[in-house]
């Protein structure tokens, strides 16, 4: 038998490291996944990305 699982990846962008981790978190809630957070750069706005895991 054969599994395969593909993570989702989801990004936030946002003004704090704060706030788009609070959308990256609002995001998994939504979809009742628990997330790792991946990437997160900032230049005049923050940008994250994570990916989704259940």
């Amino acid at each position: 038998m054969s599994v395969s699982v593909s993570a989702q990846s989801i990004t936030a962008n946002a003004l704090t490291l704060d706030d788009a981790e609070a959308k990256i978190a609002a995001q998994a809630q939504q979809q009742g996944a628990q997330y790792t957070i991946t990437e997160a750069s900032s230049n005049d706005v923050v940008h994250m990305t994570a990916k989704l895991h259940k």
